[in-house]
């Protein structure tokens, strides 16, 4: 363990600062013992400008033997640091067991010893972290197991009603409604699951190159009854080559919510435009739309689960859509951005680094946190 010196000594705490200042004082000792010594030899030979010479000379000489070891021990300091810097940047990148070596006295093994310190109380706040993110995805994934057999049979029973009342118009469009809301809690029990799996971690994506212009027009194909039931178009635009490294499956997910939350938000006779372009080593996908708009007061809460604003006159939303996509696509190191105008239409860039996506490997997307 790494120690602090005493209130008084702690500068000297430090074997190697004492032994610096033991050299420096032994020189200092010694060139001046040299130099008087000069003096007085020249003296008793009626020489002084030779003794100022000397006198010179042994000063000189031990200015320079100083600064010889104040370099040595400056050299000897900053590898000490650049090794410990190292330790740090390890541990930043994820080697947890990396530690800064600290096995002598001083003020500067004293502060590698709390950081140290500090590395595995972080570590401990980690594991708990991680503790609590399974357990919670434990719980709501045997809470929405529990909810799938009382769901699947409101469905059946539902679609029995539908069947056996076929004259009576009131109970068919109350069954229309609940069948809506059977679905919307059937959307929200799977979206939760997606989500708490991808907060703990126990969701690897293999990312293979998969062609765009293929992934957007099954997002297109997905969407196509409800856009034409509801009157509005999907318009597809960008290069039939361009490719991107991703999970297939993932990003059609977070895709293809964001397309829901623009038919979500445009009403009848609306256009949802879905946009890709590479650009340099940046393959940039955008989806826009001239729907309601965002108000400005909730862009910045947009992203965050749960989340209904009080401008909003959206009922079909549960807050879940827009997360998830975002989770998704961090998760393929890409970033997501929003810009809106209440009234005019949301757009939003999805951007993702190309540096890959030509190769024919299979890679694994980093996990993500939301």
């Amino acid at each position: 363990m790494c120690k602090g010196g005493g209130p008084v000594m702690k500068l000297f705490a430090d074997r190697k600062i004492r032994a610096l200042f033991y050299k420096i004082l032994f020189f200092a000792a010694a060139f001046s013992g040299i130099s008087a010594g000069g003096i007085v030899y020249f003296g008793k030979r009626d020489a002084p400008e030779y003794a100022a010479y000397f006198v010179f000379a042994c000063s000189l000489c031990m200015i320079l033997t100083i600064i010889v070891n104040l370099l040595v021990y400056f050299r000897e300091q900053n590898r000490i640091i650049e090794e410990a810097a190292a330790q740090v940047r390890e541990y930043m990148a994820g080697s947890q067991e990396s530690r800064i070596a600290c096995y002598e006295e001083g003020e500067l093994y004293r502060l590698f010893h709390e950081v140290n310190s500090l590395a595995a109380i972080l570590n401990a706040h980690t594991e708990k972290e991680r503790k609590a993110r399974v357990f919670l995805k434990d719980t709501i994934s045997d809470i929405s197991h529990q909810l799938k057999t009382p769901l699947a049979a409101l469905n059946i029973y539902n679609g029995i009603l539908q069947d056996e009342a076929q004259d009576a118009p009131a109970i068919q469009e109350f069954t229309a409604l609940s069948e809506q809301e059977l679905d919307r809690i059937e959307t929200l029990v799977q979206n939760l699951l997606k989500i708490t799996k991808l907060d703990a971690g126990t969701i690897v994506m293999e990312c293979h190159p998969e062609n765009v212009a293929d992934m957007m027009e099954d997002v297109r194909k997905h969407f196509a009854f409800r856009a034409e039931r509801e009157g509005k178009e999907i318009r597809l635009s960008g290069g039939r080559e361009s490719t991107l490294l991703c999970d297939r499956t993932w990003m059609l997910e977070a895709v293809g919510n964001i397309v829901k939350n623009a038919l979500d938000h445009t009403k009848a006779g609306g256009l949802i435009q879905i946009e890709w372009k590479e650009q340099a080593s940046v393959l940039r996908l955008t989806v826009r739309d001239n729907g309601s708009g965002v108000h400005t007061e909730d862009l910045y809460h947009i992203f965050k689960r749960f989340y209904r604003s009080r401008f909003s006159k959206d009922t079909q939303g549960i807050g879940l859509g827009l997360p998830l996509a975002k989770s998704v696509i961090e998760a393929h190191n890409g970033t997501i951005e929003v810009d809106s105008m209440e009234g005019a239409g949301t757009t939003f860039v999805l951007n993702f680094m190309l540096e890959s996506a030509g190769s024919d490997s299979i890679s694994v997307c980093k996990p993500t946190k939301l």
